[in-house]
């Protein structure tokens, strides 16, 4: 069972609340939440945020939440059971010191870990300009380790053609040979960018770009450096 699931449980239980119960307010199934608590099946973030809402750990509204936190909201001292009284009498125990908030958001984040991570959003000037949970399978994420893969924002339209526009995300692995046909995300000059790559031999390569019409400029590989290689491609509908 996973840490995760050991919370939900534990928070149900106390509550006296049936798997029925809380699966129909969170429009869940009964059998997926009993995977979710016996730590079978990776839970998405919108989902936790729905069964913590029914578990009473806030009253924010769920757009207001980030994964950092909904930790926050979970009280972490009403989920351990009452102890069982003792046959004899045993020295008075030490208060127990509260959790603060940054403490519950670790916890709750270390529990996730193992099968979320956050992928940082990148725009064209390498700055960080959000992150996004993308779930982690057999310790990598699209094959790659998870530190080191991103989300590319693009910066244009310059891969329409392509199928990317402008302010789309793009994730990235870890690549630095050039892959013939593949969209790689590619430096130089002064530009950081995405390319469909097509190899000419003798070192040169193409860099295939376009908006309506194809584009393309040939290169030495020594004049480039290959940051990584599309695998998805994200967008949002508003």
């Amino acid at each position: 069972m996973s840490r995760l699931g050991d919370l939900i449980l534990l928070e149900r239980t106390r509550q006296k609340l049936t798997r029925k119960q809380v699966a129909k307010k969170c429009g869940i199934s009964e059998g997926y939440l009993k995977d979710v608590e016996e730590g079978r099946r990776i839970i998405q973030d919108d989902q936790a945020r729905r069964i913590l809402k029914t578990l009473g750990t806030s009253q924010r509204s769920e757009a207001e939440f980030s994964l950092d936190e909904i930790a926050a909201t979970v009280d972490l001292g009403t989920l351990a059971p009452a102890p069982k009284p003792a046959p004899k009498p045993e020295p008075k125990p030490e208060p127990v010191k509260p959790v603060r908030p940054e403490e519950q958001s670790g916890i709750w984040l270390d529990a996730l870990s193992s099968v979320l991570k956050p992928v940082p959003i990148m725009n064209a000037g390498w700055i960080q300009v959000g992150r996004k949970m993308v779930p982690i399978q057999d310790g990598k994420i699209e094959g790659a380790k998870p530190d080191r893969v991103v989300y590319f924002q693009a910066p244009d339209d310059s891969m329409r053609a392509m199928r990317i526009e402008k302010g789309d995300l793009v994730l990235i692995v870890p690549q630095a040979l050039p892959i013939d046909g593949a969209i790689m995300l590619v430096e130089y000059g002064a530009h950081r960018c995405l390319r469909r790559i097509k190899l000419l031999g003798n070192s040169n390569i193409l860099l295939q770009s376009g908006d309506r019409e194809l584009d393309a400029q040939a290169l030495n590989i020594s004049e480039i450096k290959l940051v990584g290689r599309a695998v998805r491609v994200e967008f949002s509908l508003t």
